[in-house]
């Protein structure tokens, strides 16, 4: 999807790094959470305090465990250490292409902040689809 709005891999990896800042809900994470293994134990069952095997879909938790306020890279940081909250986060490090770009983010903020300046411009620069071609959702999440 990325590929076809003329944005890169690497796009995609520094503009997920994003999720530095905010909270997600309990359904959205739960699979990685229960399910899978590139995940560090301890932060699993950290999250499954708060986000029972089934139920409470509604509850929150940082995407950033480090420092879910601020913008920085302890996203990549995380994603090193097995911490990525959601399964899709994790995927950017999980011994393919992306590694060595997580790998240095997580190292090296300055480069993390201008790529993530350099890509959001990048991101600015996609048309969005407009009049008959386009629709402003009453909820983000489902077409009108």
């Amino acid at each position: 999807m990325f590929n076809a709005k003329n944005l890169s891999a690497q796009d995609m990896t520094v503009l997920s790094g994003a999720h530095t800042i905010g909270q997600s809900r309990c359904f959205l994470f739960r699979g990685h959470i229960y399910n899978d293994t590139n995940i560090n134990a301890n932060f699993a069952a950290m999250r499954q305090q708060t986000c029972p095997f089934s139920g409470n879909d509604s509850n929150l938790a940082p995407i950033d465990v480090q420092s879910p306020v601020t913008f920085d890279n302890a996203y990549y940081v995380n994603l090193v250490n097995q911490k990525g909250l959601f399964h899709s986060d994790q995927e950017l490090f999980n011994g393919v292409s992306q590694d060595s770009l997580v790998q240095q983010y997580s190292t090296d903020s300055a480069a993390f902040f201008s790529a993530f300046g350099k890509s959001m411009v990048r991101l600015g620069d996609i048309t969005p689809l407009t009049g008959k071609n386009g629709e402003i959702r009453l909820n983000c999440r489902t077409v009108n």
